[in-house]
Formats: structure tokens, C-alpha cells, sequence
């Protein structure tokens, strides 16, 4: 029997209030990379909301049983035939992209994450949520020496995801930025926007007063509840919730010709009564916009890290040991944020 690594691994899709402990820890054997594949002994992986969405079959993955896990940090210890043995012993992060085709038209204009072919780490292939794993050497990113292995993770969703939501916002106007939703994300776009647009009011919607005022101490100039009217309309406002009645709240506090960027690859608990509630008048005239953020691409993550190491921008977060993986996400499941969840693995 070959080398033998620790897991977490997902055997079957479940509703995590109910299975509390939807993963189970198992020793299975370590990958061998293909000819254009790198492998990583991990070291940390952050935990992302995304994998409550794979849990409960809202972005189900496509084959069961799956290790979860986009957000890994860890040291290349074996390349594939066709990667330089140079690579070995670089340290690298792997992001949600784990995959394109790179020759659709998509990939051809640089949106290769809305490539047909696109691959999700920890969905459409193993991810980092063990002690190894592996991944086509053009996705593993350098990292950044100015971060902590428990630091860079975030940065590779949480971060990059809300770097690409702050570019698809509306942000040269000067105008007021909400953040709806106050975890991970939203926590390292106010960290950014307060570097790049010092002068540039954010106010937060959260619905935990914990969230509300922990987004006061990293400098919003107003913090409410979700549905709380602010002391001005939004030019634009980024939404990172799992729910529906964020979007709704968001439309009723943008100022005309506004925009709300949803970032989030998938919604919880559909209720049909909050659209039919909606007014056209108050909600969506005026040229008010909805754009949805989509994956991430190779070019974000590396942007993002360039930028992140040099503010620099050090992520909030609490560690769990990997075996401890369940406990995080139902905190997670149940708000119970600060900053960003990290996994410590080796």
C-alpha cells in the first residue's frame, strides 16, 4: 500500500442542521499528480460558505464521495512529468478556479470563469481539506512572502472574490459603497476599499450587532441591521449574504443609476412572497442595475495577492484543526463570524 494521507471527506449531501457532522475524517491514500498537475502537502485551507452550498446540494458536487476545500495553502512536493522540477518546494495557493479549457471564447477574452468547461476546487475535483492534494501546475499561485500560511488562505477566495466584486462596482463616482453582509469577504473588501478610497464612505448592513460593530472598528462610517434605512442612498452595494431578503433590502437603498453586485454562487431559501413584494417604482426604476459575480479567474487571484502584499492587508481569522472541520462550518452555518474560518492541516 502506498503513502496514506488524513481527509475530510463528504460521502452524501445532507442538510447540516440536521447532520451536524456532515463530514467524516478517514485516511486515504495520497494522489499522484498527472504529467501537468503539481502536488501540495497543505498546510491551511479556509473555510468558505461555498461548501455549506456543496453540503446541502445547492452547487452540488458532481460525484460523491469529495474532499472540500478552495481556498489551500501549502509547499509543492511533486510535479508531473511535463511541470519543471524547479517548482518543488515553492509555496503556492490553490483558489475555486481549479480549471478552464482556455480555448472557448470565453477563456480567449480573459473570462475563463465563465468557461463551459470552468472547475471548481474542492466541487469538480478534490480539494484541501487533507493533508495533500493535487492540481494543474498553471493554477497553483506563487505566494506572497509577506503572509502567513494561515493568512494567505482567505485571501484566495474571500479576497480575490471581493477584489473582482469591487471591480464590477461602481466606485469612480465617489458615491456612498454598501456592504451587505459582514463575514469574510465583505470584512477584506472594507480593509481595501479603506487603502485604495480613503475618502470613500462605506456603510454595512449585517444582521448580527457583533458583525455591525466589529465593521465600525475596521472603519465603516455607519453600521445597521439588514433592513435599517442609512443616512444616505448607495451609489453601489455588494451583497455576500446566503439569502434572498438582502437583494430586496439592497434595491430599496440605491440611490438611481445605482448597482448591487451579488457576490455569491448560490442563494438559500427561495421565498417567492419577497419578490412579489417588490415595487417596481421604489426597487428598480431609475437605471438601477443587478450584477452577479461569477468565480473568479487566474488573472483575479493574482492581481489581488500583488495588491493585498503590498497595502499589506492582513486577514481576520480564527483556526480550527482539521479534524475540527465540521464545528467550523456549522459556525458558519450559524454566524458565527469573525473574520474568516482557517483549517490548520500540517
Amino acid at each position: 500500500m502506498g503513502k496514506m494521507m488524513q481527509a475530510m471527506l463528504l460521502e452524501k449531501l445532507s442538510d447540516l442542521r440536521v447532520e451536524r457532522e456532515p463530514l467524516r475524517l478517514v485516511d486515504i491514500p495520497v494522489p499522484e499528480p498527472s504529467a501537468d498537475e503539481v502536488r501540495i502537502r497543505v498546510t491551511t485551507c479556509g473555510v468558505c460558505h461555498t461548501e455549506l452550498d456543496e453540503i446541502e446540494g445547492r452547487t452540488s458536487p458532481p460525484e460523491l464521495p469529495i474532499i472540500l476545500g478552495h481556498q489551500a495553502v501549502g509547499r509543492i512536493d511533486k510535479v508531473g512529468s511535463a511541470v519543471s522540477q524547479s517548482r518543488i518546494g515553492e509555496r503556492v495557493g490553490v483558489a475555486w478556479i481549479y480549471s478552464a479549457c482556455g480555448q472557448c471564447r470565453w477563456c480567449r477574452q480573459g473570462l475563463e470563469n465563465l468557461c463551459p468547461e470552468f472547475k471548481a476546487t474542492g466541487r469538480d475535483a478534490d480539494g484541501g481539506y487533507a493533508e495533500y492534494m493535487v492540481i494543474p501546475a498553471d493554477f497553483a499561485h506563487p505566494l506572497p512572502e509577506s503572509f502567513s500560511d494561515a493568512e494567505a488562505a482567505p485571501l484566495l477566495c474571500a479576497g480575490a472574490i471581493g477584489y473582482r466584486s469591487l471591480q464590477l462596482a461602481k466606485l469612480d463616482s465617489g458615491g456612498p459603497l454598501g456592504l451587505t453582509g459582514f463575514g469574510a469577504s465583505a470584512h477584506l473588501v472594507l480593509k481595501l476599499v479603506r487603502h485604495q478610497y480613503p475618502d470613500l464612505p462605506v456603510y454595512v448592513f449585517a444582521r448580527s450587532e457583533k458583525e455591525q460593530h466589529f465593521a465600525l472598528e475596521l472603519g465603516a462610517v455607519w453600521a445597521g441591521a439588514t433592513e435599517a434605512d442609512p443616512p444616505e442612498l448607495m451609489e453601489s452595494i455588494i451583497d455576500t449574504t446566503p439569502a434572498w431578503l438582502p437583494i430586496v433590502a439592497a434595491m430599496r437603498r440605491l440611490a438611481p443609476g445605482g448597482r448591487l453586485v451579488i457576490n455569491a454562487i448560490r442563494k438559500e431559501n427561495f421565498d417567492r412572497n419577497l419578490l412579489a413584494g417588490i415595487d417596481y417604482s421604489q426597487d428598480l426604476w431609475l437605471e438601477k442595475e443587478i450584477k452577479t459575480v461569477a468565480n473568479v479567474t487566474r488573472r483575479d487571484v493574482t492581481e489581488f495577492l500583488t495588491l493585498a502584499a503590498k497595502i499589506p492587508l492582513h486577514p481576520t481569522y480564527e483556526e480550527f484543526p482539521l479534524a475540527e472541520a465540521n464545528r467550523a462550518l456549522l459556525e458558519l452555518k450559524e454566524r458565527k463570524i469573525r473574520g474568516a474560518k482557517v483549517l490548520r492541516i500540517a
